[in-house]
């Protein structure tokens, strides 16, 4: 038999031994820190409804409002209401998605269900 087939024959035998000085715990995921560096996304329907209700948001607010929907979600929460001097929007922070946007006028005679936070936003 040729040598070579031995050797690599020989090494699936042994047993891997993990090496204590790496550090195999992962701190956060591939896919939390790729949708961290993403931003946040805005749906199509959170889309239409900034349009049609002319809600005009800045880059800074929107870098607050991801900022702080992604340390949300790092708490536990999944699905959360943004509200700024201007707008309440409806966020999956578990998708890190807007799902839908009001104006603050709308948004004071509502009663929201089927969120577990709630984040103010003071610009």
């Amino acid at each position: 038999m040729d040598h070579r087939i031995q050797q690599l024959h020989h090494q699936a035998l042994l047993p891997k031994v993990n090496n204590p000085n790496i550090n195999t715990k992962q701190t956060t995921s591939f896919k939390d820190a790729l949708t961290e560096a993403q931003g946040l996304k805005v749906s199509k329907h959170a889309n239409e409804r900034l349009a049609q209700r002319n809600i005009m948001i800045n880059d800074s607010l929107w870098k607050k409002i991801s900022e702080k929907v992604t340390e949300a979600n790092q708490k536990g929460i999944t699905d959360s209401l943004v509200v700024t001097n201007e707008a309440a929007l409806l966020v999956s922070a578990k998708n890190n998605t807007v799902v839908t946007a009001m104006d603050r006028k709308e948004a004071t005679s509502r009663i929201f269900t089927n969120i577990n936070g709630t984040i103010l936003i003071d610009e």
